[in-house]
């Protein structure tokens, strides 16, 4: 135990060294806060207000390139945050709602936990939804390739 404790000893002053060589400082209002690059602290995330929400297609959807892949999204989607606390696509794409607000309904399969089970929720897998649908854009290729969509 003694062995350990005297190793964190050298770490501990070489942390403050870097700190204090590189100029970093807690600020007041970050909550004593600090970053490696001395970059400031974001505030507190904050609810999302849904104000300026579209709802309204921004292009007809695309046709999928391969077999399993995620539908692209057909809208903008800077006004829809997905965070810990709240996720902005389930307001139209819920199993509630998707009717009333002409949207696409969220697979069953986001409901599937990683064992195989059903759950009453999306899955933690599943509930940060930019990670597989983004948006789509018509735009021309940055290198030429000889891809084929699927048949």
């Amino acid at each position: 135990m003694k062995k350990r404790f005297l190793a964190l000893i050298p770490a501990t002053v070489l942390a403050t060294g870097l700190l204090l060589f590189t100029g970093v400082s807690q600020a007041a209002d970050d909550g004593g806060l600090v970053t490696l690059r001395a970059a400031p602290v974001s505030a507190p995330e904050k609810e999302p207000t849904g104000e300026g929400l579209k709802k309204v297609r921004d292009t007809d959807p695309l046709d999928r390139n391969f077999t399993d892949q995620p539908p692209m999204v057909s809208h903008e989607i800077d006004k829809y945050p997905v965070t810990l606390k709240a996720n902005k696509c389930m307001d139209c794409h819920s199993w509630e709602n998707y009717k009333k607000e002409r949207a696409t309904k969220i697979s069953k399969t986001h409901f599937e936990a990683a064992d195989g089970t059903v759950l009453s929720h999306v899955s933690s897998r599943r509930y940060f939804c930019v990670q597989c649908h983004v948006p789509q854009v018509d735009a021309k290729p940055l290198v030429a390739n000889t891809f084929q969509r699927a048949r």
